[in-house]
């Protein structure tokens, strides 16, 4: 992990390491939150308080945009925020955490197969190819033994088809985002999407979920200032500062990591149960993740003086929990 910008290589380690902790552990804390609130209380709510605390950061004030790219702005909000948060929080009461992380985890190659769609500069090439069919082919062995044997209910099946409708969601935003709001700085997009999807989700709660009680319980606060504070507004704070000092590939593998937190935290602190299944489904998936991260081979005998050629499309991580 090399420093671009002085900083010690303590401090980068560090950042990068509170990166994949923080966002690993927040499926196990959505869990945990939802034994006291409903799911879209639960997630406009913690949407609310992030964005708050984003804001000064954000430059909002000063921000100077026309009509349409704030409209743009908070319109992809709704498929990266509103949306998948309110599914995957949804879908969190039915299957387990690890599976939601896991599930999740595909979302690199769903921004491959969405940014070939989207983008004509991103064509598919047979490595792309095979991190989609490993990705396809883990989500399939993942509820191998619930179509076997234990039987797949139709909760679990719901969550597994919302976890991946979410991730679909956010795919499709970040390619939007690129594609048209590339001139808006990262965390002024963040912030503004925040705020404009939890009054979305919040007004949903309101009229889909008033009759569903809240317990405003120490259990139920603490889950939401840690994904408010931590895993929120902190993790992205150092995920701008890392962006501007370490290589993109090393960015790209933070997925793979705080998947892997993930799916041991929902083992270790939730008690959720490892099985074939989970081995087998998770280690396709990663292997299809890590693949759709890789960095495309340099041209060869490139003229010096040739246009660059588009960026390729880069799967920053984008967490949804």
């Amino acid at each position: 992990m090399s420093s671009t910008s002085g900083a010690s290589r303590t401090s980068l380690l560090l950042a990068y390491i509170a990166c994949f902790v923080f966002w690993g552990s927040t499926w196990a804390v959505v869990k945990v939150g939802l034994e006291d609130l409903p799911p879209l209380r639960f997630a406009g709510t913690r949407m609310m308080l992030a964005g708050l605390v984003l804001l000064p950061f954000s430059g909002l004030l000063r921000a100077r945009f026309g009509a349409r790219t704030w409209g743009m702005l908070m319109g992809v909000g709704v498929l990266q925020i509103a949306l998948p948060y309110g599914l995957l929080f949804v879908a969190q009461q039915w299957i387990p955490s690890s599976w939601s992380a896991l599930l999740f985890s595909t979302y690199a190659v769903w921004l491959l197969l969405v940014g070939r769609l989207l983008l004509p500069d991103q064509p598919l090439t047979p490595l792309k190819l095979l991190s989609a069919g490993l990705g396809l082919s883990g989500i399939v062995a993942l509820q191998y033994e619930h179509l076997h044997g234990l039987g797949l209910t139709g909760l679990v099946l719901a969550g597994c088809v919302l976890t991946l409708v979410a991730t679909v969601s956010i795919a499709l935003a970040n390619v939007l985002v690129r594609r048209s709001l590339a001139h808006v700085p990262t965390s002024l997009s963040v912030c503004v999407q925040t705020l404009s999807s939890s009054l979305l989700l919040l007004a949903a709660s309101v009229a889909f979920e008033s009759h569903l009680p809240g317990h405003w319980t120490p259990r139920a606060l603490l889950s939401i200032g840690y994904l408010a504070v931590l895993a929120t507004a902190v993790t992205y704070q150092l995920l701008f500062w890392l962006l501007a000092r370490v290589p993109l590939a090393v960015i790209g593998v933070m997925p793979l990591l705080d998947t892997l937190v993930a799916v041991l935290l929902g083992v270790v602190m939730l008690g959720e149960r490892v099985d074939s299944s989970l081995l087998v489904g998770g280690a396709l998936i990663l292997s299809g993740a890590a693949l759709a991260n890789l960095p495309p081979a340099p041209p060869s005998q490139e003229p010096a003086q040739a246009p660059q050629d588009a960026e390729p499309l880069a799967s920053t991580p984008r967490r949804a929990a």
